[in-house]
């Protein structure tokens, strides 16, 4: 029945794309007018490049448990945890959101200068926030939650997009891949800055050692990348906007996520803290979002390999749906044992849902040159969801710390997007 299924979904797939190949054919695009080569010295380097930008991106943001673990015992202590998590949930909001931005200079030509400008940024807003004093919050957040957050936005849209110029039957599998960069980057993020902000080195010697570690990584990203060809074609978001108004399952997929996106945070933002507050041991629960974002990395290598005989929508429905019964499942951690069982699980489930995220939105873009605009517009209203995740959670953790109220409402969120998926799912098929 599954590989029926996934037999129908390839089918699919390839109608897409011959699709968006006649409707493009009047017009320049992204790609030139052959197949994507699925392979050789370029794309694969540009994978790579893509790989370490997914490294430096969102695997540092992923990371960010560790910062409110240390602002909230140490370096800002006269904030509240909702209050500190809004540095976190801005930075995640500005790098999904920016793709709004990002998506339509991509689809322009403008790859190169936006991995510059964004990577740019993001190096010196790292700098920058090494010279933060204790207690200024503010100061912490234009440089951590603005500066960084936009400048990730800038390079992450582009940098997933690139790769459907260089492979076309392995895009799914390369793009799960390319996205294990993330969870890659939350292992050994993680480790250096609670060795460097916990240790003898501290705040501003540490952060200056992880901007320069992330700078260097950056320069090589951007030097590995190359488009196929510079596009002549000028995207136009407004007629992009009127196609996805009228795309049902494209509307349910952007309102599914953004519903997944509200609660996905919870875990990886408070396990660190949850952990510590329960009397794990601190030096071990320095390690709960290594163990998380290890399993991540293994979600993400393997989802594309499982999406070829469950079907890439069931698998995200799975996927989210186990995010939301694990998320609720956090209101047990008590001991060591359930950190690690919680972290595993959920790293896994979370990575296979995220990796899965890019693929989806490519496979519900008819036309290949408007893939930017898409990404831009979906991501710009799930991003939503990244914002108020924290500030929500922290706020219904109080200062008391009441991890039952958070847990339940996160999970639950989770498992209504979940469901909103679900009704997707069924409207894709009966329109086949």
């Amino acid at each position: 029945m599954a590989q029926a299924e996934f037999r129908d979904e390839l089918t699919t797939n390839e109608k897409l794309e011959e699709l968006g190949r006649k409707q493009s054919s009047d017009s320049p695009t992204l790609c030139s007018e052959s197949d994507p080569p699925d392979g050789g010295r370029l794309a694969w380097a540009t994978a790579f490049g893509s790989f370490l930008i997914q490294f430096c991106g969102f695997g540092y943001l992923t990371s960010f448990g560790v910062y409110q673990d240390f602002y909230t015992r140490i370096y800002l202590t006269n904030e509240l945890p909702s209050t500190i998590s809004w540095i976190g949930a801005l930075s995640s909001f500005l790098a999904a959101s920016s793709t709004l931005i990002s998506g339509l200079l991509y689809d322009r030509g403008w790859f190169y200068h936006l991995m510059i400008v964004g990577s740019s940024l993001q190096s010196l807003s790292l700098f920058a926030l090494s010279f933060a004093k204790p207690g200024q919050f503010y100061t912490i957040l234009v440089f951590q939650g603005v500066l960084s957050g936009f400048g990730m936005g800038l390079t992450y849209g582009p940098c997933m997009a690139v790769i459907s110029q260089h492979f076309s039957k392995r895009r799914t599998l390369v793009m799960s891949v390319v996205a294990s960069g993330s969870p890659l980057g939350a292992i050994i993020h993680p480790i250096m800055l609670n060795h460097l902000l916990n240790g003898t080195v501290g705040f501003a010697r540490g952060v200056r050692v992880s901007a320069g570690f992330v700078s260097a990584l950056l320069l090589i990203a951007c030097l590995s990348m190359r488009t196929r060809a510079l596009s002549t074609a000028t995207a136009n978001y407004s007629a992009v906007a009127r196609k996805c108004s009228r795309d049902v399952p494209f509307i349910l997929m952007t309102a599914g996520i953004l519903l997944c996106q509200t609660g996905f945070f919870f875990p990886v933002f408070y396990l660190q803290l949850d952990s510590i507050k329960h009397g794990v041991d601190v030096h071990f629960s320095f390690y709960s979002l290594v163990i998380m974002n290890a399993a991540c990395v293994i979600g993400r290598c393997t989802a594309g390999i499982i999406a070829a005989y469950t079907g890439l929508l069931n698998l995200v429905i799975a996927s989210t749906a186990a995010c939301g019964v694990l998320t609720i499942s956090m209101i047990a951690l008590s001991n060591i044992s359930s950190v690690v069982v919680i972290g595993v699980t959920y790293g896994y489930v979370s990575g296979v849902y995220i990796a899965m995220l890019v693929p989806l939105v490519t496979m519900l873009t008819p036309n290949l040159s408007e893939l930017g605009a898409r990404m831009g517009i979906c991501f710009a209203f799930t991003a939503f969801g990244a914002l108020i995740s924290g500030p929500i959670s922290g706020a219904l953790l109080s200062s008391q710390y009441k991890w039952l109220i958070p847990s339940l409402f996160s999970g639950s969120i989770c498992l209504v997007g979940s469901l909103v998926l679900v009704v997707m799912r069924l409207v894709t098929y009966r329109q086949r």
